[in-house]
């Protein structure tokens, strides 16, 4: 009997520098843009996110790193598991999971440069049977790139149109640019904070893990002289190839702009740090180029103050979010793992050097195999 042609079916597993939970995505990758069959969503275990808010934080031993290690793991493969569940599918349908991991450290610009993500993909493999690949930025960073962002290779794959100058905006804990020309090379880069500062000034003061809708912001009023002053980072006159992470922007940082003004409205700060994050996603859009449409992807696309500043800053650029092009907001890194595994399996570049500096492009990631030779 001839063989079955390999399933095109893949799960993408994505947490952010926000830290906010974990999305399974499973996608049929035998379409552009790829089909949504179902999608998870899980916050981590409070333990669990405690330590990883320890290991963030530079606090820690290897005891620490190796726990986390396998507790991310293990609630990854609980998603996966919950996925399937959800969709009654079972493992044996699909080709592979693609797992970003939790970075818990991202520095592309030390004199050694690293990054580092948790969730052990071995323990996801054991408990899912299903192959797994992981560990896709360190190979870009072996090459002389910054391993990050990666996302744009995928997004070109996914949304490239040649008949629209198009950008393609990820706003999680931070941002990150896609920019695709009907005609000309797709360029890419992180523009800096996305909902991280907004997010921790929130849960300091509103005791919420987000502003919801922006509401709070939007009751603000920007504080020129503070917002002037963050956008005086040294982070914010690069030109790409540039990432960051949290241990970037963080509340440390955060902190040192604020004791320079005292007496602040809270909301006042909220609705700067709103600025702060649609006026470095429209600055790092004009070095690009003139799209005729921006597309919004992550968490931010549910911000609807943050929208509206996105709006007016790039006007008469239209802002939407990825919806309009097939793949739901939440979905879109998800996706992009899915993809990433997909083309490790291919044997194909999930780089865009252009993008991260590497020296060329490279398959990303390593496999760990989720069948067992068991007798």
């Amino acid at each position: 009997m001839p063989s079955q042609p390999p399933s095109t079916l893949y799960i993408g597993l994505m947490s952010g520098t926000s830290m906010d939970g974990t999305d399974a995505v499973l996608v049929d990758l035998n379409t552009q843009p790829p089909q949504t069959l179902s999608h998870f969503h899980a916050p981590y275990p409070p333990a669990t996110l405690a330590l990883l808010e320890q290991l963030v934080n530079n606090c820690g031993t290897p005891h620490d790193i190796g726990e986390t290690d396998t507790r991310v793991g293990e609630h990854f493969a609980n998603c996966v598991l919950a996925l399937l569940a959800q969709h009654q599918l079972p493992a044996t349908a699909v080709r592979a999971i693609g797992s970003h991991g939790q970075t818990i450290r991202h520095e592309p610009e030390s004199h050694t440069s690293f990054t580092l993500q948790l969730g052990d993909p071995n323990v996801i493999a054991e408990k899912t049977s299903i192959d797994v690949i992981a560990d896709f930025r360190r190979r870009d960073m072996a090459a002389g790139g910054q391993g990050a962002p990666l996302a744009p290779a995928f997004h070109h794959w996914c949304f490239n149109h040649s008949g629209e100058d198009r950008a393609i905006v990820n706003i999680g804990g931070m941002a990150n640019l896609t920019w695709l020309p009907a005609e000309g090379d797709v360029l890419g880069c992180d523009t800096g904070p996305g909902n991280r500062l907004m997010d921790l000034w929130c849960q300091l003061h509103q005791g919420q893990p987000y502003d919801g809708n922006g509401d709070w912001a939007a009751s603000g009023q920007v504080i020129p002289e503070l917002l002037q002053a963050m956008l005086a980072d040294n982070f914010f006159q690069r030109c790409g190839p540039r990432s960051t992470g949290r241990e970037y922007f963080n509340e440390q940082w955060l902190t040192a702009h604020l004791r320079q003004l005292p007496s602040l409205a809270v909301e006042d700060v909220q609705r700067t740090l709103l600025a702060l994050t649609a006026t470095t996603i429209a600055q790092s859009l004009s070095q690009a180029g003139k799209p005729q449409a921006l597309y919004i992807c992550g968490g931010g696309a549910y911000n609807l103050a943050l929208m509206r500043e996105l709006e007016t800053l790039v006007s008469p650029c239209v802002v939407l979010s990825t919806e309009s092009l097939g793949l739901g907001p939440q979905a879109v890194e998800g996706a992009a793992f899915a993809w990433l595994a997909m083309r490790h399996l291919q044997q194909l570049p999930g780089n865009l050097p252009a993008v991260t500096g590497a020296r060329g492009y490279r398959v990303l990631g390593g496999l760990y195999p989720g069948k067992t030779t068991d007798t």
